[in-house]
Formats: C-alpha cells, structure tokens, sequence
C-alpha cells in the first residue's frame, strides 16, 4: 500500500496531472493528522476546490434539494452539476426516492478517476446505479441546449460558488442568464440547489431577480473560517 504522503517530505502526493480545455486538474494524496484514511484532493488552475475529508455540504446539496420538492412527486429527475469528488452522487444513489440522476461533468480526468482510480472509493456503487447517467458536457452548454432534458431538482457544485470562481467561464453560471436556463431546465416547482463556500446575500437577491420564490440558505459550520452553504430557491408553477 502507498503511503498517504510522501515520506521523505511529508508532503502530499500528485496521483495525476492533467492539462484540458479549461486549464490544468490535479488530484492528489494526503495524509490525515490522526492517522485515519487517506485524504484526496482535487486541485484546479492551481487553486484548491474540493478534497474527500467532509462531504457534509456536498450530501446536504441533494438532501435540501429533495426535501424542497412538492410532497409526493413519483420519482422524480435530478441533475447534479460537477462529479467533484462523488459525494452528491453518492447521496443521490442512496435515496431510492429519485429517479433519473445525471452528473453534468466537463472534466475527463475527473470521471476517469472515479470511474478506474482512487475515487472509485466514493463512487463506485452510485455509478453502476441503473438511474445513474454520466454526462461529459459543460454544464452552461447542457442547460441552454435546445433539446436538454427538464429535471425536478438541479444541485450545482461548480467552482467554489457564485462569489469566488477559479474558472472564469464559471461566472455565467451564476449571472441572470445563467439562472434563466436553469430555471428553463426545470419541471414548476422545481428546485435550484447552489453549494458555496461561502454565504452570499447578494446571489440569494440573484435568484430572487430570476424568479425564484421561498429562497433560503442551509449552513454546514466548518472547524475553521466561513460556514459551507446551501443556496435553495422554487421556480415557479
């Protein structure tokens, strides 16, 4: 078995190194103070976006999104946008409440290493799921394209959320237009789910100017800084 770091330096490790379209994705390895299980790290551009240490706000994004849902919709469509570490798709896959999950995901080493690498550990049973479809697309593209599919619910996780991107194409996500494809892409009374890593008035007033209703915001506290949120809004009927 490999270390969890290196261990001459104590420093992580880089298991892979990619250059894409949209810059450069890392995944690394590293060890834990405790001596627990190893951590992984994805790396964007350079700037840190997710690791394997917490998924708490990563499985509340689909949770809030669900428990929004009118009561008693059959099965209903989920789209979950950005594969990160599989956290959401693990969730997604454990409620037998959904129905059709599909994970929006533009970067190719991000599903190879869920799919064949040490993410594989998070994601594996979520991915051999029936309900379960993977989606190699920007996920701007994937909800302005005309003949995109309507989902109940959209759980987004792209970039580190509306106020603090790391890639600049992100921005479009969160601006007006942005929110009107997502709200174009939903069934009425669908719900938006954002993550952040931060809380943002100012994007709650976003969805507010798009139409959104009964917009509100879940915290996660974390052991240090600002808390993980969860931005929620309704389109409506």
């Amino acid at each position: 078995m490999q270390p969890p770091y290196d261990t001459a330096t104590g420093q992580p490790v880089t298991l892979d190194r990619r250059e894409g379209p949209h810059g450069e994705v890392v995944l690394r390895r590293r060890g834990t103070a405790d001596g627990g299980d190893a951590v992984f790290e994805i790396i964007a551009n350079g700037c840190f976006l997710m690791d394997t240490s917490d998924g708490r706000s990563e499985r509340l994004l689909v949770r809030a999104a669900l428990d929004a849902l009118p009561a008693g919709r059959p099965a209903p469509a989920l789209l979950i946008g950005g594969l990160g570490v599989g956290f959401s798709l693990a969730e997604a896959a454990g409620e037998p409440r959904w129905g059709r999950i599909a994970v929006v995901e533009r970067e190719e080493a991000v599903v190879d290493w869920h799919r064949d690498g040490p993410l594989a550990a998070v994601s594996a049973t979520a991915l051999a799921d029936p309900r379960t479809a993977i989606v190699r697309a920007d996920l701007v593209a994937h909800l302005r394209a005309p003949d995109a599919p309507v989902y109940d619910a959209l759980c987004l996780d792209i970039d580190n959320g509306p106020d603090w991107t790391v890639t600049e194409d992100n921005t479009g996500l969160y601006s007006p237009a942005g929110l009107a494809a997502c709200a174009a892409r939903l069934t009425p009374g669908g719900v938006l789910a954002v993550w952040s890593a931060r809380p943002s008035a100012a994007f709650e007033e976003s969805l507010r100017n798009a139409g959104f209703s009964r917009v509100r915001t879940e915290e996660i506290t974390v052991a240090r800084g600002v808390p993980d949120v969860v931005h929620i809004g309704i389109r409506g009927a």
